[in-house]
């Protein structure tokens, strides 16, 4: 008697590709909250101290992106 024994990569190909844009997708939600974080620490800072670290307000969203994708 024949048979055969199936592992998931011949079952499945298609649950790799999906194993990956989920960890893309766990990844991306990861960074969009460090931008969130980072964004709203440095929004609570008064101009003084954004001037003392020299950033002006209209800085806020590329240094928090750029801490994200810097990394």
């Amino acid at each position: 008697m024949a048979y055969t024994t199936l592992t998931t990569e011949h079952a499945a190909p298609g649950l790799g590709r999906l194993r990956q844009i989920l960890q893309t997708l766990r990844q991306r939600m990861k960074q969009r909250a460090e931008y969130r974080r980072t964004y709203r620490a440095l929004q609570n800072l008064s101009n003084r101290e954004l001037a003392d670290i020299g950033l002006n307000r209209c800085d806020i969203a590329r240094v928090a992106r750029c801490n994200v994708t810097c990394l």
